[in-house]
């Protein structure tokens, strides 16, 4: 049901004017998804100011049964903080509380409101001397409420691991506007349930995250990279367990990349070069990191491809001579995704097996589609350090582009059923939204998902915050 004029009367009355929007011109960036898979409508924006302002605003909707729909810097890619077509929800910003509220360099905390972007915290961290280790293509705009509610992953997971792992405390407003300060830089507290793990990754269908306590790290001193060509990722595999082990767990980066990316990133976007001088099948970039003398870690770089030729797991490599040079590398590799809309249709998956299972995974997938439909163009790559493969599928050249991507939900069950014969999950960092909600079911026992629906329940018994995403009630 639509929210009555009263109730929104009631809502912008707690937001003031500069917090409420319901013309349909400046309510359309808050309604589309980024690759536009969904257009959603709603009733109005609210942007509060504050965690008071946010309670004040979910006690009229617990009131009035009024529908919300949280949204952070609005860049996930599963419909998640997008409306649905009905026009009966009010989207929820948290864009305007963008304060950076304390640093502790002694106890190594980072303390923000949800609407901070990635990226301000990470500069934040730098000013004092420290690492907020989580980094995304899109950290420019992506925000810290929206990071935590999808349990962002990103290129560093491998050493500093998920999202959920980065955080100490939480603040939460409830369904029914209650606030749980749980603003705490413990990192052992054993007084009964760890209760932030409930709203992490939760997509705001449980309560909206108003404000968190981040871990921080040391910064390094020493940062080597290198772009690495091998004969297949098979050697990827066993060169990330070499580099590990040789370095003594100094890798913070392990992404695998094909040829066909490299191709669509050189031809689309302007300045890139390829860094090698004759192409090869696949390619890793691997950025090691250390507190120590940068020599040391060089050496040890150098060292470790030395004995990966040996063992002919990398056929030739280029180290990053300067900062430039290593932001050309990991530009090439943030630039993949993007640059596959400039071939047509682009039908992507973000999935997750064992480690040891990628190079399978990765040959079974691609032979599949390409049964299904000769032509088509397989672009995995990703995080091969921690088993997340973007299994991207670029269109046959010269295909009707909406012909192609009607054939998406054939493509992703071909996908999806390998990565279940393997254990994986069909969604590693995306999170679930509206585009995986039903399908998770496949991949969950009927115990989990009555739990998760046990908890929805509990928490939002009303069913405003976020319905219909991630878990149906139904």
């Amino acid at each position: 049901m639509k929210p009555s004029p009263e109730t929104l009367s009631r809502m912008k009355a707690v937001v003031g004017p500069s917090g409420f929007i319901d013309a349909a011109e400046d309510m359309a960036p808050y309604l589309v998804e980024r690759r536009d898979l969904y257009k959603g409508r709603a009733a109005a924006v609210l942007r509060p100011a504050s965690t008071a302002e946010v309670s004040a605003l979910m006690k009229i909707a617990h009131e009035t049964e009024t529908r919300i729909v949280p949204q952070g810097g609005n860049t996930g890619l599963v419909g998640g903080q997008v409306p649905f077509e009905t026009g009966e929800e009010v989207v929820l910003s948290l864009a305007r509380m963008n304060r950076i509220i304390a640093l502790d360099a002694e106890n190594n905390t980072l303390t923000v409101e949800a609407g901070v972007t990635l990226a301000a915290a990470q500069d934040a961290a730098q000013a004092a001397g420290r690492l907020f280790p989580l980094s995304l293509a899109s950290e420019g705009s992506c925000e810290i409420g929206g990071n935590l509610s999808t349990n962002a992953g990103g290129t560093a997971v491998l050493r500093y691991g998920n999202a959920r792992d980065l955080v100490l405390g939480l603040e939460v407003v409830l369904a029914d506007g209650r606030v749980w300060n749980g603003m705490r830089g413990l990192r052992k507290d054993n007084t009964g349930y760890d209760l932030k793990q409930i709203f992490l990754g939760a997509e705001g269908t449980l309560g909206i995250i108003t404000g968190a306590v981040l871990k921080l790290y040391p910064r390094p001193r020493a940062v080597e990279t290198s772009f690495v060509a091998v004969p297949d990722v098979e050697a990827a595999v066993r060169l990330l367990r070499l580099a590990d082990e040789a370095t003594g767990g100094l890798v913070t980066g392990f992404e695998l990349m094909p040829r066909i990316g490299i191709e669509f990133v050189t031809k689309h976007l302007p300045g890139a070069s390829d860094p090698l001088a004759a192409p090869s099948p696949w390619y890793v970039l691997i950025e090691l990191a250390s507190g120590g003398e940068g020599d040391a870690l060089s050496q040890a770089l150098e060292a470790m491809l030395e004995t990966a030729m040996e063992k002919n797991l990398v056929t030739d490599a280029a180290i990053a001579q300067s900062g430039a040079q290593r932001d050309e590398f990991w530009r090439l590799r943030e630039s993949m995704s993007d640059v596959q809309r400039l071939e047509g249709g682009s039908i992507k998956h973000d999935v997750s097996v064992p480690v040891s299972a990628v190079a399978d995974f990765i040959a079974r997938a691609s032979h599949a589609v390409e049964k299904a439909l000769p032509g088509i163009r397989p672009v995995p790559f990703g995080h091969v350090g921690d088993g997340n493969i973007h299994f991207n599928l670029s269109q046959p050249i010269g295909m009707d582009k909406p012909a192609y991507l009607a054939r998406w939900d054939e493509m992703s069950a071909i996908v999806h059923a390998i990565v279940r014969e393997y254990g994986g999950s069909i969604s590693a960092e995306h999170g679930v939204g509206r585009m995986k909600r039903d399908e998770i079911a496949a991949t969950k026992s009927p115990v989990e998902i009555e739990l998760m629906r046990t908890l929805k329940r509990a928490l939002d018994p009303k069913n405003i915050l976020n319905p219909g995403k991630v878990v149906s009630l139904d």
